[in-house]
C-alpha cells in the first residue's frame, strides 16, 4: 500500500502488509495451545489466513458449511491459485480448525467447534471499543516469572499468554500492563503451576533521565502509530466508494477479508494503553471507526455474494451463510454447536 497515491479499488493481494514491531510467532504461535492450531500469522495474508477469516465472517454464530469447490472459488478471488487453496484447506484439517463433510465426490468444510469458540473469543476481543480515554489510576501491572532453563515450551506457553493479555515485556522477566489483572486471567495464569510468577500492582517512580527505561518503553508507540497511519490511508476512500455502490460482490469480499486481516493485529500492538501516556492526536479510535465503517458497509454485497459462489457450487442455496456485524462480534458471538 503506497502513500503517494490510491488503489482504485481495495486490492488485499497488493495492499501494503502489515507487520508487527514485535515477533509475530511470539503473538501469533504455530503450537498453539490446546487442541486447535490456526495458521501462524505471517506478515502478508497467507492462504490459511484468508480461509480461516472468510469461514468466520459468513459462518461462526450458525456453523454453516461451505462446498469446498466455494472455498477454492472465494480464494481464487484474492489471488490464492487451486493448488494453494486445496492445501491451505487440507492443513488447516489438519491442524483440527476445519472438520469435512462428504456428500458422495463433493466435500463441504466448515469450523471445528473448538476453533470456533476461539474465533468467537478472538474476535470480541479484537473489535472490542478502543478504550483507553476513561480515567487511568496510574498504577501497573507486573508479573515477574522465572522458569529453568529446560522449561522452554512452558516459557513460550506463558509468553503467549501474557501478549495475548496485553501485556509487554519490559525486560525478559518482567512484563507489564497499565490494567488490572482479571479475573479469567488470573485463573489462566494459576494453570502455569506454582512457584513461575508473582504479580505486582504498583505505581512507576522516576529516576534521573536515561538511568532506566520507562513502563511505556515496553511498547513501540512509534512503530504502532505508523501501523494506524498506514491502515487509514489504505482505507479511508473506501466508505465513499461503499456509498455509491460502486464495489462489485467480490471486491466487497476481498476487501472485507482484507480490512479484518488487517485491522485485527492493531488492538494486539496497542491494546488499549491509557491515551494519557499517549501523544496527542493518538489513532487507535479514528482507525476502529473507519474498521466499522468499511466491515459493516460492505457486508450485504459481500454475504449476497458469498452465497451465490456456494450455491452455485452446491448447485442450490447453502443454509446458514451470515455475515455479521462488528457490534455482532464485540457482544460475543455465541457458535452454533454441531457434531462431526
Amino acid at each position: 500500500m503506497g502513500r503517494s497515491s490510491e488503489p482504485s479499488a481495495p486490492d488485499p493481494a497488493g495492499a501494503r502488509r502489515v507487520t508487527s514491531p514485535y515477533d509475530i510467532d511470539e503473538i501469533f504461535p504455530d503450537d498453539a495451545a490446546g487442541t486447535v492450531r490456526l495458521p501462524r500469522r505471517q506478515a502478508g495474508n497467507s492462504p490459511q489466513d484468508l480461509t480461516v477469516t472468510l469461514l468466520a465472517d459468513y459462518t461462526l454464530s450458525t456453523g454453516a458449511e461451505l462446498p469446498s469447490a466455494a472455498i477454492v472459488a472465494l480464494l481464487a478471488e484474492a489471488g490464492v491459485s487451486y493448488a494453494g487453496a486445496r492445501t491451505a484447506i487440507s492443513r488447516l484439517a489438519r491442524r483440527g480448525v476445519l472438520q469435512v463433510q462428504r456428500q458422495g465426490r463433493r466435500s463441504a468444510y466448515r469450523l471445528t467447534p473448538d476453533a470456533a469458540a476461539f474465533l468467537s473469543v478472538g474476535g470480541s476481543s479484537i473489535v472490542s471499543p478502543a478504550g483507553g480515554a476513561e480515567p487511568w489510576d496510574e498504577h501497573w501491572t507486573l508479573i515477574a516469572f522465572s522458569l529453568p532453563p529446560g522449561e522452554r515450551a512452558q516459557r513460550q506457553e506463558l509468553r503467549n499468554k501474557l501478549r495475548w493479555m496485553g501485556y509487554a515485556p519490559l525486560y525478559d522477566g518482567l512484563w507489564i500492563s497499565p490494567h488490572d489483572l482479571p479475573d479469567k486471567a488470573r485463573a489462566q495464569l494459576a494453570l502455569m503451576g506454582p512457584g513461575t510468577m508473582t504479580v505486582f500492582r504498583a505505581r512507576h517512580v522516576e529516576l534521573a533521565a536515561g538511568l532506566h527505561r520507562t513502563p511505556l518503553e515496553a511498547w513501540d508507540t512509534a512503530a504502532i502509530a505508523r501501523e494506524y497511519e498506514a491502515f487509514i490511508q489504505h482505507w479511508r476512500l473506501v466508505p465513499a466508494r461503499i456509498s455509491t455502490g460502486r464495489l462489485t460482490g467480490a471486491e466487497a469480499v476481498r476487501a472485507r477479508t482484507e480490512v479484518m486481516d488487517t485491522y485485527r493485529r492493531l488492538p494486539v500492538l496497542d491494546p488499549r494503553l491509557p491515551l494519557q501516556l499517549l501523544p496527542p492526536g493518538w489513532l487507535r479510535e479514528p482507525a476502529r471507526a473507519l474498521f466499522v465503517a468499511v466491515y459493516d458497509g460492505l457486508a450485504a454485497t459481500a454475504q449476497d455474494h458469498v452465497r451465490s459462489i456456494a450455491a452455485r457450487s452446491a448447485d442450490g442455496p447453502v443454509a446458514g451463510i451470515q455475515a455479521h456485524s462488528v457490534a455482532d462480534l464485540a457482544a460475543g458471538l455465541r457458535p452454533a454447536s454441531h457434531s462431526v
